[in-house]
């Protein structure tokens, strides 16, 4: 594993998990709306895209991603310069919001149990050469990166998969709540940094090799956030507003997020 290597080994639909009967998410409006949603943003506000040449133009990728704002996740589709089929909690996914999203090509995710059939659609896209979106933080909080979990790295660790750290910044103000938006007119930044290639290692992973992975994913990410905070001059919100933290399982790496 290095910084900038392209993984060089891929498992098949056939090779375990198997996903060679799992669906494709949807397709059809995760090309077509994104036009029109930089329009729209652009709109209202002052967006930068930073570094977007550092995505691999094909193959699995995995778009890792700090969590301070409600806007990330759409953001995150909109500007990756590749469509991006996310995980997204699945209590987004009700009424309109939840048709758009699923058209949208999103995934839903219950972060409350190993959610088998989210995992599979996300090991399918990646073998189909496509790119996932994640939030390993699994919540919205300051951004910083304090906690950790392991998804990332099991996903990149199936696939063989290259991870692209994307840093938000201006996203939430700061005292600003979970569901606030940026005032109109804000400088939104979205970096993304210096990718890392993780090769596919075989069935069965064990616990151990997707600790390490995350551990060095996690330890790359605080670095290009760093570093993106030098490059835009720009810092992160702060914590959320005492009794906003959104409960989250305790399953990450760092200190925060350990079982």
């Amino acid at each position: 594993m290095s910084g900038t290597h392209l993984p060089q080994v891929r498992s098949g639909h056939a090779d375990l998990p198997r996903t060679e009967h799992v669906a494709h998410p949807h397709r059809l409006m995760l090309r077509s709306l994104r036009p029109v949603s930089r329009w729209l943003l652009r709109r209202r506000y002052r967006v930068q895209v930073l570094g977007a040449a550092n995505v691999p133009a094909r193959g699995p990728v995995v778009f890792a991603a700090n969590h301070a704002g409600v806007i990330d996740g759409p953001m995150l589709a909109i500007y990756a310069p590749r469509p991006v089929h996310a995980l997204t909690k699945v209590e987004m996914f009700s009424g309109r919001l939840g048709t758009l999203l699923r058209w949208a090509g999103q995934v839903p995710l219950d972060r409350f149990r190993t959610d088998v059939a989210a995992a599979r659609s996300c090991v399918r896209v990646l073998r189909d050469d496509g790119a996932i979106g994640i939030f390993p933080e699994g919540h919205r909080g300051g951004g910083d990166l304090q906690r950790f979990h392991r998804g990332a790295a099991y996903f990149s660790l199936v696939a063989g998969a290259t991870v692209v750290p994307v840093s938000f910044l201006g996203t939430r103000e700061p005292g600003g709540s979970s569901s606030s938006l940026p005032r109109r007119g804000a400088r939104l930044h979205v970096v993304f940094g210096q990718p890392i290639g993780i090769d596919a290692a075989p069935f069965p992973r064990s616990k151990e090799q997707v600790e390490a992975t995350s551990l060095l994913l996690w330890q790359h990410m605080v670095r290009e956030l760093d570093a993106a905070k030098a490059r835009t001059g720009c810092e992160l919100p702060g914590p959320l507003p005492a009794g906003e933290l959104e409960p989250d399982p305790a399953t990450g790496v760092t200190d925060l997020g350990a079982p």
